[in-house]
């Protein structure tokens, strides 16, 4: 194969990074580039790929759905008559309508769809809810799905796959309270407790870029809840005590303990 194989990711917590770098790095010895897009300065340039490219592209699931804090950069990722393989990684609940979305942006941006595919991490709210995942049994799935898109576009064939999903897309999924009204989660913020040594790696950490630099225990923009600050702290000095929140992952860890497979699509 001599087209250029490229992966990009944003990957808070690196679920998303070890699929989709896993995933290009086995279709073909011409590893392009890799393009990490968790932190924001990234997302402030555009990128252009030509039709010797091929692009392993993945991004989580937040509440079914691409987070729409990416969706403005995923939009000025331009392909001409370029192949993307979309990726999506969810905490074993449901991806629901996150990859024909992801896959719909690709394909109104000029690229072919050969592939694409859904895979399990580690819930960025649980440290238990599929624990360790991606694990060796995933990354065997990830390097079959591999030959497999190695071998269809070595053929040449640019059918669109058909992917799972609805349009119009689903609204964002909703936790529920007590009286099983839906809450919006999406205003709660970590505290800091006195583990706190003042490192600032949850600053550099942060994918909004939210974490004051002059005192860490304060958020100057908003909290996507990816986990990143929590499970990367050092000290365990981040958390969450928002009883909504506690609620909604205790109920996550329960109701989807059971193991749930990767959705590939050829």
């Amino acid at each position: 194969m001599c087209k250029k194989i490229n992966a990009m990711y944003f990957s808070a917590t690196d679920t998303t990074k070890k699929i989709v770098t896993g995933l290009a790095k086995n279709i073909s010895y011409n590893f392009d580039k890799e393009i990490d897009f968790t932190l924001p300065k990234i997302r402030k340039k555009s990128i252009f790929f030509t039709e010797e490219d091929i692009v392993v592209i993945g991004v989580p699931v937040y509440a079914g759905r691409v987070p729409n804090v990416l969706l403005r950069y995923l939009n000025s990722i331009k392909g001409n008559n370029s192949s993307a393989v979309p990726i999506v990684v969810y905490g074993n609940r449901n991806y629901d309508d996150a990859l024909i979305e992801l896959k719909d942006i690709l394909k109104l941006n000029g690229f072919n769809i050969p592939a694409a595919g859904a895979f399990i991490g580690e819930h960025s709210f649980s440290k238990k809810l599929a624990k360790d995942r991606p694990d060796e049994k995933d990354m065997a799935i990830v390097n079959d799905f591999s030959k497999k898109i190695y071998k269809k576009i070595s053929e040449d064939k640019k059918q669109s796959v058909i992917v799972k999903g609805k349009r119009p897309y689903r609204k964002y999924y909703m936790p529920k309270n007590e009286k099983g009204n839906h809450v919006d989660i999406r205003k709660v913020t970590p505290k800091t407790n006195n583990n706190c040594i003042d490192c600032k790696q949850c600053v550099e950490l942060c994918p909004m870029g939210s974490i004051d630099f002059k005192d860490v225990s304060k958020l100057n923009y908003i909290c996507i809840k990816c986990g990143a600050c929590i499970k990367k702290c050092p000290t365990n000095a981040k958390y969450y005590d928002d009883k909504d929140y506690l609620k909604h992952k205790h109920e996550l860890e329960i109701e989807f303990k059971k193991r749930k497979e990767p959705d590939i699509f050829i």
